[in-house]
């Protein structure tokens, strides 16, 4: 189940070509193997996971992309690639050079990624034997096939786009998402790619992404854990001519991307394994974004609280205790909290005129915000979560039978 209206509408981008296929690694009909390559010249930067269990293909693909213009984005699905050790690096690696020699490209003009089950090692044939295939039906009319081979428990693929003048001439913008469990991303979503026809350098895009995710992926939760895998990209073809590092345009740009981001973002909310429930933490008069983002996700992750919310359970005890579990300074005397509209807590202690009625007719919403106001400061800070349904420790209880 997935919370809210869904749109898989899209542009192409000029100078990208996708293709997807089923390799076998998911079995024989599921998609599991995407291609994504790019013309000559274009410029990529990347982020990747902070985890200490970083998956191989992360380990490699940070060297090729410090190496190398990036040519050949390699993606399956279905196989995490992650603590398998030197071996899972020699078969990253095996599959990159195996792409190189199919299309003339050098090994570190490919970057690999990979997703799903952690442990196990990754079906290199299933991949290097699906190449030809994967490699003729390249066309630039491939994102939405892309974001689907991508998934691995999304119930939907999430992929969006965006455009904008410069001079007459048109930038677009599109990007893909997968992720819907193991998700509280030290830097970014399990995988996530976005190209533009604009031009712009590795050091200009780098900066851009980075400061795209600290306010999108790095502001989602499902569940607090975070994937050995995350990754996330960001490519300019510069098809469209347009400099984007120009003063006039770098920060529509930066706008029209922290946009692009933010909707990927929460369509993996949206989509997050159960969910019934879209819910925004919102820290408002806080001291410092820390204070508030610290206290925000204190409430996200919150088994009790992303219960409370599953079961419409108007228990606003919970956020409080939440909030004091947070470790902050702060002063408890001066504390509003609202769920929706309804305001359950008034300067610490509960709101004389609220009710239980309209507490959990806010909390029966599917779309839902909690707002908790320090008022100490000037400072606000938004995270977005999922609630936590009988149907999310089914998906994890049986993810791998």
């Amino acid at each position: 189940m997935a919370v809210g209206a869904h749109s898989t509408d899209h542009c192409l981008v000029p100078g990208v070509r996708l293709s997807s296929i089923a390799s076998g690694i998911k079995g024989q009909n599921d998609l599991d193997l995407v291609l994504i390559e790019f013309i000559e010249g274009s410029h990529t930067a990347g982020v990747f996971t902070k985890s200490a269990f970083a998956a191989a293909p992360v380990l490699v693909g940070r060297r090729h992309l410090a190496q190398s213009s990036s040519r050949y984005f390699l993606i399956n699905s279905g196989n995490a690639n992650a603590a398998t050790g030197e071996a899972g690096v020699a078969d990253a690696e095996g599959c990159c050079l195996a792409l190189a020699q199919a299309t003339g490209a050098c090994p570190e003009e490919v970057i690999p990624f990979s997703t799903g089950v952690i442990g196990e090692k990754l079906q290199v044939e299933c991949i290097t034997d699906a190449l030809p295939e994967i490699i003729s039906r390249l066309d630039g009319d491939g994102w939405l096939r892309a974001a689907k081979g991508i998934m691995t428990t999304d119930t939907r693929p999430k992929i969006t786009s965006r455009q904008f003048e410069v001079n007459g001439s048109t930038v677009t913008m599109t990007g893909i998402a997968k992720g819907s469990g193991m998700i509280q991303p030290n830097m970014a979503t399990l995988l996530a790619y976005v190209a533009t026809d604009g031009f712009a350098g590795q050091e200009f895009l780098k900066a851009a992404l980075v400061a795209s995710i600290d306010q999108s992926f790095n502001r989602i939760t499902v569940d607090g854990d975070t994937s050995t895998n995350d990754s996330s990209m960001l490519t300019a073809t510069g098809a469209s001519e347009v400099e984007l590092d120009s003063p006039v345009v770098a920060p529509v740009f930066q706008d029209e991307l922290n946009s692009l981001m933010l909707e990927l973002a929460q369509g993996i909310i949206r989509d997050a394994e159960g969910a019934t429930k879209f819910i925004e933490i919102r820290v408002t008069g806080g001291e410092c974004s820390d204070d508030c983002l610290r206290i925000a996700y204190s409430i996200a992750n919150s088994p009790l609280v992303k219960t409370a919310f599953f079961a419409g359970d108007a228990n606003w005890g919970r956020i409080v205790m939440a909030i004091g579990k947070a470790g902050i300074d702060i002063d408890v005397d001066k504390v509003d909290v609202y769920v929706g509209a309804v305001q359950m807590m008034r300067a610490g202690g509960k709101e004389p005129s609220y009710t239980e009625a309209a507490g959990a007719a806010a909390m029966a919403e599917e779309e839902i915000t909690i707002t908790v106001d320090l008022n100490q400061g000037q400072i606000s800070e938004s995270v977005w979560t999922s609630d936590l349904s009988h149907d999310y420790v089914v998906i994890n209880a049986e993810y791998r039978t």
